[in-house]
């Protein structure tokens, strides 16, 4: 099973994403057309997969097969772990994934559940909609392997008294499932196109096995969505070199659906990088890694690295008052909490714009010339990076780790043909007002 996925995810992907790198170069300035039945007043699906958060306590059921369940209710709690709580989070879970399964079938529609050992390409393939019960863990592993802009997900946060599910439906869904069903169905949705970012990366050692960085952390066991075999993952994909240099030429396996992060594996060794935003000349940045993120990754690492607390703004509104003798309500806290929240939404960008919102985390200006340093935020539609790095790494929405040392070059971009299709209920409560 795991021989056949791993062929699935490194040939069958890699020609997805090949074959429309190849299209966008000759197509560069078209747009991309859906076809008839996914509009929304026709869009009837007949088959479903259902994709499955596999819990806490199914995890470690599949991991001691052997023991009783007193057995292993004392093995878990010899290591800390509170049983009864797994206990209960799972059968929240598990109401909330056999109401999914039980309304779409009632509504005629045939449906598949699997966890994400049976996520293949074939099944996704069978499918007509990607439908996740799970959190935004799931919902990334779900969007991981979908190439194919005209193939919906839609997401149900699967409990909603432990995480907000940002890429999920609303949390009132988890409840009212009938009701989300119902829209989708007669039509009371538009499509939300979140934009991904494509990676190209040319070099010596780009073809080097990724590592899964959950492999060790139970806690999110749902993003370990490449089980790949070592044999199998540094297999060369036929990619005529790069013509300027000659070198190897890779476009990775996987589209980032929230960042793209560069830097030293290490967190406390300055990274070392050349950057270029869009059209602009090459400039050296040292600083602590580099974050590009898309519209959708914009509520997440990068809205923490850049938004101020409250701390920070009453400090700031101080010295503007001391400065410039203007009354300002400084000490006023329910002041201060609106004029930081009003900066931090400012941070937020819409999910279907075509750019990213890069950052430079804890940039180093150490060139006397103040011209040549880049703002360590922004938004570009293309980012060139070459590495200067010792023992660095590109990582995919946190999940999987790529070598990316001195002399490797990555190229981040966004395509129309890349976006993930999503769905927004009509009658829905915007939360977000984009600034940009």
């Amino acid at each position: 099973m795991t021989m056949n996925l791993l062929k699935s995810v490194f040939t069958h992907r890699n020609a997805k994403i090949l074959k429309t790198a190849v299209m966008c170069d000759c197509h560069r300035g078209c747009a991309v057309v859906s076809p008839p039945h996914l509009d929304p007043g026709t869009f009837k699906p007949q088959k479903v997969l259902i994709l499955t958060k596999l819990s806490r306590y199914e995890f470690e059921r599949r991991r001691h097969p052997e023991l009783t369940e007193k057995e292993l209710e004392k093995c878990l709690r010899l290591r800390g772990s509170d049983y009864n709580n797994l206990l209960y989070h799972h059968y929240i879970h598990k109401g909330v994934e056999n109401t999914v399964n039980s309304v779409f079938t009632a509504a005629g529609i045939e449906t598949r559940i699997v966890y994400r050992f049976d996520y293949s390409d074939p099944n996704i393939e069978w499918a007509d909609a990607i439908v996740t019960t799970g959190g935004d863990g799931t919902f990334l592993l779900a969007a991981s392997r979908i190439l194919d802009r005209n193939k919906p997900l839609i997401g149900f946060n699967s409990d909603p008294t432990r995480s907000k599910g940002q890429l999920c439906l609303p949390q009132k869904y988890s409840v009212e499932v009938r009701e989300a069903v119902d829209k989708l169905l007669k039509g009371k949705f538009r499509w939300t196109f979140r934009r991904r970012i494509r990676v190209t990366l040319i070099g010596d050692d780009i073809f080097k096995p990724p590592v899964e960085l959950h492999n060790q952390q139970l806690q999110y066991h749902e993003y370990r969505y490449l089980d790949m075999e070592p044999q199998l993952r540094n297999v060369q994909e036929d990619i005529p070199p790069c013509s300027e240099t000659g070198m190897a030429r890779r476009v990775l396996p996987v589209l980032a659906l929230n960042e793209v992060f560069i830097g030293e594996c290490v967190s406390a060794r300055v990274s070392y990088l050349e950057l270029s935003m869009d059209t602009m000349s090459p400039i050296k940045q040292k600083c602590s890694g580099f974050i590009a993120s898309t519209g959708t990754g914009s509520t997440s690492w990068t809205y923490n690295v850049n938004k101020l607390t409250e701390q920070n703004m009453e400090e700031i509104l101080t010295i503007v008052k001391e400065e410039t003798g203007y009354k300002i309500r400084d000490t006023d806290e329910k002041f201060v909490n609106k004029i930081t929240e009003i900066f931090n939404q400012m941070l937020i960008t819409s999910p279907e714009a075509p750019r990213m919102v890069y950052t430079i985390r804890d940039q180093l200006v150490s060139s006397p010339l103040r011209s040549e340093c880049i703002k360590p935020r922004g938004v570009a539609k293309s980012i060139a990076v070459r590495s200067r790095c010792f023992d660095a790494s590109l990582v995919i929405d946190g999940g999987l780790s790529f070598t990316f040392n001195d002399g490797t070059r990555a190229l981040l971009e966004i395509h129309d043909e890349d976006a993930l299709r999503t769905v927004t209920l009509h009658g829905d409560v915007t939360e977000v007002v984009f600034k940009h």
